[in-house]
């Protein structure tokens, strides 16, 4: 069966930095839903009438991906509103209770990047935002979408999250 949307396809990948260094490797397959909200809309593109086996490597822009590096969401909060065994890679859905920073988006993951004595620095910017990607995918099956996975638009978590990633503290460059 060729891709076409909507469908579901299981799929295996490796993700690499614009260096070619391994960001993160899906295997075993996972399936997607495709013609929704499971993938990047250029890997659906490249994706578009292949068949089980066929492999298709796109290059991805920041905006195609994780989006542009933005540091109006990176912020400095007082050491005494986080926990005290904080340590950097250390992660948080939103800013913790007393946070000070007027405006920071709460649906955010937050990264401590950097621990001082009297503050913390919070980063809500995905690990690989700003970054230009390759990913190489390989379509393991495809198959016709349920009527339940077609009116949900996608088969739940992504995968894209990349929470494998280099840590904080490591460079990607």
């Amino acid at each position: 069966m060729q891709i076409t949307a909507p469908c579901v396809v299981s799929l295996t990948w490796r993700l690499e930095d614009a260096q070619g260094q391994s960001v993160e490797e899906l295997n075993p397959a996972m399936e997607f839903f495709y013609g929704g909200e499971d993938l990047f809309a250029k890997v659906e593109e490249a994706l578009a009438g292949h068949v089980t086996g066929d492999e298709v490597s796109v290059a991805l822009q920041p905006e195609d991906a994780f989006g542009d590096y933005d540091s109006a969401l990176v912020c400095f909060e007082p050491r005494d509103v986080m926990p005290e065994n904080v340590v950097v890679g250390m992660q948080f859905e939103g800013l913790p209770e007393g946070a000070s920073t007027p405006d920071m988006p709460a649906d955010r993951i937050y990264t401590v990047t950097e621990v001082y004595p009297e503050h913390v620095v919070l980063d809500g910017n995905h690990p690989l935002a700003g970054i230009g990607l390759r990913i190489h995918v390989t379509v393991c099956d495809v198959r016709e979408a349920t009527e339940e996975e077609v009116e949900a638009g996608t088969l739940g978590d992504s995968g894209l999250s990349v929470l494998n990633g280099p840590a904080p503290d490591e460079p990607l460059h």
